[in-house]
């Protein structure tokens, strides 16, 4: 037999551009053996050479082969290459989901007895998970107003273990002042968590800005193509050690098929990104301009209430944004979206093709309350000509309207 495949050493791509390290980060000797992309490894059995080859597996079963449930090359590599893409991070864990990445982080900081605090835009899943799960724990979640900024400080209690943020919230699109938040989180010991889906580590680097953990769906821009399901959640080197063994106790693992989906769709994410951002705002300025629009809800618009954070935190946006009409209710919706040419009608976002989605706020809000009153409509922006899509809205914007003649 051959000596257990070992895992490699990172390379240090700190120096270079993020779009660089894009390309090269999980590549190379030990992951990539002369050729493009790491292989496959489809396994669930790892083979030791002996019963003292089986024990340092033991001691150490992260150095290396041990169990399919571990890891094999292939999720070595995009472990590696999400890492590289967070200033400040120690490594990364992926789940079969975004929500799967949410909750097991969750779990991984909270005991019973615990108080948590999570924003009050935050995705629906998080907040069903908190209000079922944890509070069966024996865990007390508190929402808070995404704008609360270094007013955190007034709702940690001594029992608060967590702070779950979401920048911008991914139905309403609030901006929260994460450095605030963290810097009084620190202060006293409390851990921030952040689903920073919207943004990916190109737009938005939490860790830097003071966050312990940073969470992907890679479901959306870094598979980019509607085809997988997965989760990350990359963490400070105080916080891996609880990530991993939070991991490996829930049994969570993936598909090493799905990880070289999400390995491809990493590659070319900043190309992809680019345009779907370009096209979203020029979609989102010409909604500005449309007599049924009564808001856009774009962080990068001027007219966005924290369009200030988000220039000073985010180096750029994405292609996921909504807007409210003045009059209708979110029943009278089908009228705009159902008969668009080029717009699809489903959850997630980030994909090739464009989506548009009916926003149900029903049961989304718990200690905020919205100024506007009218539906909102979610678009996912996608790769298509925006003139095609500004043509498509155009007419369904006229349907709307015509119901009200």
């Amino acid at each position: 037999m051959t000596k257990r495949l070992r895992r490699p050493p990172a390379a240090d791509l700190s120096g270079q551009a993020i779009a660089t390290r894009l390309v090269h980060a999980g590549r190379g000797p030990g992951l990539a053996e002369g050729v493009v992309n790491p292989p496959v490894w489809r396994a669930s059995t790892m083979l030791f050479d002996s019963c003292a080859d089986l024990d340092a597996g033991n001691a150490a079963p992260d150095a290396g082969l041990y169990y399919g449930r571990r890891g094999s090359p292939t999720h070595w590599a995009l472990e590696d290459a999400l890492t590289a893409l967070e200033p400040g991070a120690a490594g990364t864990k992926l789940f079969p989901s975004g929500v799967a990445a949410i909750t097991t982080a969750l779990l991984a900081v909270v005991k019973s007895g615990d108080h948590v605090l999570i924003t009050d835009s935050a995705y629906e899943p998080t907040r069903l998970f908190a209000n079922d799960i944890l509070k069966r724990m024996g865990v007390t979640t508190q929402y808070f107003d995404p704008a609360i900024g270094a007013g955190i400080a007034d709702m940690i209690r001594p029992e608060t273990s967590v702070i779950l943020l979401e920048s911008p919230g991914s139905l309403t699109f609030e901006i929260q002042d994460i450095p605030a938040i963290t810097a009084i989180a620190r202060s006293r010991g409390v851990v921030t968590l952040i689903d920073n889906t919207w943004a990916t580590p190109l737009r938005h680097q939490p860790l830097a800005l003071g966050c312990d953990i940073s969470i992907q769906a890679l479901t959306k821009y870094v598979g980019g193509h509607s085809d997988l399901m997965m989760g990350s959640a990359t963490a400070t080197p105080a916080l891996l050690p609880r990530l991993k063994a939070a991991t490996y106790r829930l049994g969570h693992s993936v598909s090493p098929d799905d990880a070289a989906l999400a390995l491809r769709g990493l590659r070319t994410l900043a190309v992809r990104l680019d345009r779907q951002e370009a096209s979203a705002l020029t979609i989102a300025r010409w909604l500005e301009g449309q007599d049924a629009v009564e808001r856009v809800l774009h962080p990068a618009l001027p007219s966005h209430p924290g369009h200030a954070l988000w220039r000073r935190d985010f180096t750029g946006a994405s292609g996921l944004f909504g807007f409210v009409l003045k009059r209708g209710s979110r029943q009278q919706l089908g009228a705009l979206i159902d008969d668009l040419a080029h717009f699809g009608i489903g959850f997630s976002w980030g994909g090739f093709e464009s989506l548009a989605l009916p926003v149900k706020m029903d049961g989304c809000r718990s200690v905020t309350t919205l100024d506007y009153t009218g539906p909102i409509v979610r678009l996912s922006i996608g790769l298509e000509d925006p003139a095609d899509l500004i043509a498509d809205l155009a007419a369904g914007l006229a349907r709307h309207e015509a119901q009200f003649a």
